[in-house]
């Protein structure tokens, strides 16, 4: 198979995105928030949990503590259970309260635009900083989570691992406008349809144009579950023969071995 030319893999990398917004239509960030720092600290709090959990606990969050100076007012041990039932959720705590007093001292409360400056913030890292500035219209980004990762690499748009040298890739196939509609559709669809362990091939919209990098096909899968089932059952044969053919014979009596004569 010919090498595909940089000029096809831009044209391709569009085409799947036209598909997609079509699909999905009007695509948005799945976190609750209404201000620059509620959208901060759900993305902090989003990290190895789902949206949906953090919905859950962000409200009570949100009203106890409404700006930075609520958070930097408070002691890690407070907000612990407001957050308990997410993962890591002490280390987020403390965070949260570094994060206030970080805002409070050195950007007068408020949330920075820059990518860079958030970048500099307590549990901010570059996808957290990338999502929040382009939410905010600070900066153009295209943030790299495990969905996008692992989108980017089924597809071929990448071969990296590194999460800054993905969208690095990314960023090259698109222009700078679709970056934040492009990471938005990878991510719905990475959520919806291209999972991680079983990916839907079937009722992708996109299924054409994808070269499915280290995806087993469908049908490999369900003959070698088959093929697993029926050497299970087989051995599970085999087993209860063998038990039949050593049943002692009829009238033999087995006397245990501290039996004394």
């Amino acid at each position: 198979m010919s090498r595909e030319t940089v000029k096809a893999k831009r044209e391709r990398a569009e085409e799947i995105l036209r598909r997609l917004e079509e699909d999905f239509g009007e695509v948005h960030i799945e976190l609750d928030f209404q201000t620059p720092l509620e959208l901060l600290v759900a993305v902090i709090l989003s990290a190895q949990c789902t949206d949906k959990r953090v919905n859950m606990v962000t409200p009570a969050l949100f009203h106890a503590y409404p700006d930075a100076a609520a958070y930097a007012r408070a002691e890690p041990e407070e907000l612990e259970p407001y957050i308990n039932s997410l993962g890591l959720f002490r280390a987020k705590a403390k965070n949260l309260s570094k994060l206030g007093r970080m805002l409070v001292e050195e950007h007068a409360g408020e949330v920075p635009r820059t990518r860079a400056e958030l970048a500099q913030l307590p549990g901010v890292g570059a996808k957290t900083a990338g999502v929040v500035t382009m939410h905010l219209g600070g900066e153009h980004a295209f943030p790299v989570d495990t969905h996008v990762g692992r989108l980017a690499r089924r597809m071929a748009f990448t071969r990296r691992l590194d999460p800054d040298r993905v969208e690095e890739d990314l960023q090259k196939l698109f222009p700078s406008e679709r970056w934040m509609v492009g990471h938005q559709l990878l991510v719905w669809h990475g959520r919806r349809t291209c999972m991680a362990r079983a990916p839907a091939c079937d009722r992708c919209v996109v299924e054409a144009l994808c070269p499915k990098v280290g995806v087993v096909n469908a049908k490999v899968r369900t003959q070698a579950a088959k093929n697993r089932a029926a050497s299970g059952a087989g051995v599970g044969a085999k087993a209860r023969a063998s038990r039949s053919r050593t049943k002692r014979p009829k009238g033999l009596t087995l006397r245990p071995v501290n039996d004394v004569d």
